[in-house]
């Protein structure tokens, strides 16, 4: 590994890159994966029928340029959202990485700034190093919250070109409030900053829990981001979109590469949008299983964080990364996400669950952790 490092810095490599490692969670083959947030159950029977049914059409046109526009599809997008959007409105790109990547290269860049608030999703840097723009670290109160205050103070002092919201967020799970991105997109009025809510779990939030999708109308600065690589169960299909006003799309298309979307890439989505509520059915259970984590990680003496996502962020433990093995040893493999005393977990399905909990309780009982 040194030797490779080595090599690449003998190359002129941009100096705002050097030193940086790639993103990417362990790939491991072991019997239970709940380290990267996929949906484990997989697509339904029905649904991969659609797919294969959609993608063996596309492919009689594979000669051919795929829809630059691909307008169908931003259609059925803006039709599954809601909220009177159309297909204005609505832009999607090779999963929703490439949505913020081409966002930061209309709006960030040499000179420009973005903001996050740590700990959050760990691509916002990287995407900020990879379009040249300057990440600015911003911060949380104690237990990882973020106030309409705190974060609207912090964009007033900062002025930065972009902010980025996660809600909820990663790897909390934790939802903000609507309070937060109406004071956060306020406060950057002078700076005119763009200001993207990335609601990648949004589908996951319990009932009733409001979408910045509701904030759009008036906004033109703000951006809602999405994906189907969660709720969807579309993570190998790399499909990412956002809503926002239609000028910002116009903005998008001045970056994006020729057909990047593939006419596979198109029919797949669509063929799943029309069948969404199989997958949604799944959602559902997904939740069941979120809740049932916390419920029993809380018995065990751990802290879970409130989830309004397909994951569970937790504390407690003494040494995070030596149980984070033994789980891998024991065949289930979680994400050490780097926060001291915390650990995340994917909700799987009911059986993948169990194993994970059962792994777990084992190893606190073996450490003398859990209560008397």
């Amino acid at each position: 590994m040194n030797d490779q490092l080595e090599r690449l810095n003998r190359l002129p490599l941009r100096s705002n890159l050097r030193g940086l490692t790639p993103y990417g969670a362990p790939q491991l083959d072991v019997p239970i994966l709940l380290n990267v947030n996929e949906n484990t159950h997989g697509v339904p029977a029905d649904v991969r029928a659609a797919i294969s049914a959609a993608v063996t059409e596309a492919a009689a046109g594979l000669n051919r340029y795929p829809d630059r526009e691909f307008t169908e599809l931003r259609k059925a997008l803006a039709e599954y959202l809601g909220h009177g959007l159309d297909e204005s409105n609505l832009w999607a790109a090779n999963g929703s990485n490439e949505v913020l990547q081409q966002i930061l290269q209309a709006f960030g860049g040499p000179g420009r700034t973005a903001l996050g608030f740590p700990p959050t999703y760990s691509m916002y840097p990287l995407l900020a190093s990879g379009t040249d723009t300057e990440y600015i670290v911003g911060y949380r109160a104690e237990g990882y919250g973020l106030s309409a205050e705190s974060a609207a103070l912090q964009v007033k002092e900062l002025q930065p070109n972009i902010v980025f919201l996660c809600s909820p967020n990663n790897p909390t799970g934790t939802g903000l409030g609507l309070d937060v991105v109406e004071a956060v997109y306020e406060a950057g009025e002078a700076s005119q900053t763009i200001v993207i809510v990335d609601e990648a779990y949004h589908e996951f939030a319990h009932d009733g829990t409001p979408s910045a999708l509701t904030l759009l109308p008036g906004r033109e600065r703000l951006i809602v981001s999405r994906t189907m690589s969660k709720a969807f169960a579309l993570a190998g299909a790399r499909l990412g979109y956002m809503a926002a006003a239609p000028e910002v799309t116009d903005a998008l298309r001045l970056v994006r590469l020729p057909y990047h979307l593939s006419a596979i890439t198109q029919a797949t989505a669509l063929a799943a949008l029309q069948h969404r509520e199989a997958l949604m059915a799944d959602v559902e259970d997904i939740k069941q299983q979120r809740d049932r984590i916390v419920a029993e990680l809380t018995r065990m003496g751990l802290k879970p964080a409130a989830s309004d996502s397909n994951y569970v962020f937790f504390g407690g433990l003494e040494n995070p990364h030596q149980v984070w093995q033994e789980l891998l040893d024991a065949g289930v493999l979680i994400r050490d996400v780097g926060i001291p005393g915390h650990l995340r977990v994917t909700a799987g399905t009911e059986a993948e669950t169990t194993a994970f909990l059962r792994a777990l309780e084992s190893i606190l009982a073996s450490q003398s952790k859990l209560p008397a």
